[in-house]
């Protein structure tokens, strides 16, 4: 616990002490890219250096976005056997990284960052994203082991490695580990000063990983919207933004844009075409690389394209369609009509309409429904559905009674709905002289029908009667014939 608490106090009295370096006002949102820290945790790293390490780690990372997309950043110790603190995707925001390294302990013991730049090797180049990539090295330099084979490895594989010591022993296993410019990856600095170098690393980071990338986000058949990382404020320059078709078919389109935008629509393009756009940000403070794409628009899309129907009933049915283009359509015309010759009923729509409830119908019928545009310059599309109605929901029987005859004979009696009835199902238990059990019986009966006999009950029998209409048989009822146990009556 006194250990625990010990480190505690440093990490907060280390806090205290680098409160001076300011940190960015502003969230980096220039970087897409993988930072994995390979931290000396051995035990020739003192504990006090172990903690300025991690404190000037947090510092160095802490404007960064977090997640992917953004910047992804993993930990991994070397001792005599490697320690993955946390990978690349573990972390999405900063409280949550910044938490994290606060709770690193050391590993101590040996040295072994050959073991641990295999396990480097396989986070940073086994994955499918393909963003810049950066092993970050924090180490004091004393006796790290051969480390030449495996950096070469990871810098033939695109890796970019930096590294930073704090004390000035193997300075040459250091040069040849990291990617060139050495002036700019490789730092020796002392542990009680490394905060002057938040800046410059931060800013060597900033150039592998930021992403000089223009990328089209929405496309339709006639725009397209385009997306980049913004590089420029509203008063430090301006973008400037050109493009035009591959086979130049039209002229070229240029156009400027605020320093703080970030993203920008392309409209009035023609259908199936391929476009080059180019985007260069201007500014007197700094040089800027110009970001270029292609794409190809849609196939023109004319509405209506697609007709559906939905939320059938047994009198209405729900026709939509689309897309909705407001620029390019008058207004719609809605015609249905029951198959095969049911008359046609009109409906005519404004342009923004993409539905309407058809009412009024037949239930259990097909329909033929099309749903025509008048466009803009005079022409007209047409789609045509089929469509069918619910069944109309069958009356239930309204009523049911038994009454008692004689023993094992009851009177049914029952009301029901007349319109479109067409008779009765009836069926019963009755005794069996072969079997214990009791039989099923069933009778149908014509629609005038309103009362029967049955006779041979069962013990308990159960009685129902179903009304049967043209398109099936509707809810029926049951009542249960039972025998008083002090008489052999039914009740």
């Amino acid at each position: 616990m006194e250990g625990l608490l010990g480190i505690c106090l440093l990490w907060a009295v280390l806090q205290r002490s680098n409160m001076q370096i300011a940190s960015p006002a502003t969230v980096l949102n220039c970087c897409e890219g993988d930072i994995l820290l390979l931290l000396d945790s051995s035990g020739s790293v003192s504990n006090y250096e172990f903690f300025r390490l991690l404190l000037f780690a947090a510092e160095l990372l802490r404007p960064f976005s977090l997640g992917r997309g953004h910047v992804r950043v993993g930990l991994l110790q070397v001792g005599t056997n490697p320690n993955l603190e946390f990978g690349l995707d573990v972390h999405n925001n900063q409280e949550s990284l910044q938490k994290a390294l606060q709770s690193v302990r050391q590993l101590q013991g040996d040295t072994n960052t050959e073991a641990a730049l295999r396990v480097a090797q396989r986070l940073l180049t086994e994955t499918s994203e393909n963003v810049p990539k950066i092993l970050l090295w924090l180490t004091d330099g004393v006796q790290p082991g051969d480390v030449d084979r495996p950096m070469s490895e990871l810098k033939a594989q695109g890796v970019s490695v930096l590294a930073v010591s704090t004390v000035h022993g193997n300075h040459q296993v250091l040069q040849r580990a990291v990617t060139p410019p050495r002036q700019s990856h490789l730092y020796s600095v002392d542990i009680d000063t490394i905060e002057i170098i938040t800046e410059d690393l931060r800013e060597a980071i900033i150039k592998i990983i930021c992403a000089e990338r223009l990328h089209v986000i929405h496309l339709t058949s006639h725009s397209a919207t385009l997306q980049w990382r913004p590089v420029l404020s509203a008063d430090s320059g301006y973008y400037e933004l050109w493009y035009n078709s591959m086979w130049k078919t039209d002229n070229e389109t240029r156009r400027v844009l605020p320093g703080d935008s970030n993203w920008v629509e392309l409209t009035n393009l023609q259908p199936d075409t391929t476009y080059t756009a180019a985007l260069h940000p201007e500014s007197n403070q700094n040089l800027f690389n110009t970001l270029s794409v292609n794409f190809t628009t849609l196939p023109d899309v004319v509405s209506p394209a697609v007709v559906s129907v939905s939320d059938s009933g047994p009198h209405q049915i729900c026709v939509s369609w689309g897309p909705l283009q407001l620029a390019r359509v008058q207004r719609y015309t809605v015609e249905y009509g029951a198959i095969p010759s049911g008359d046609v009923h009109t409906m005519t729509l404004h342009s923004q309409q993409n539905s309407t409830i058809l009412t009024g119908l037949e239930p259990g019928t097909q329909y033929l429904v099309t749903v025509s545009a008048l466009h803009v310059n005079g022409k007209e599309r047409a789609m045509t559905v089929r469509a069918c109605t619910q069944e109309a929901s069958l009356p239930a029987l309204a009523d049911l009674q038994l009454t008692i005859v004689e023993r094992q004979e009851v009177q049914v009696a029952w009301q029901a709905h007349q319109e479109g009835l067409k008779g009765y199902w009836l069926s019963w238990e009755t005794e069996s002289s072969r079997s214990i059990k009791p039989s099923m019986s069933s009778v149908y009966l014509p629609p005038t029908s309103r009362s029967t006999r049955l006779t041979h009950l069962a013990a308990s029998s159960r009685v129902c009667v179903s009304p049967v209409y043209s398109s099936g048989r509707g809810d029926g009822l049951c009542c249960t014939a039972e025998r008083h146990t002090d008489s052999s009556q039914w009740g």
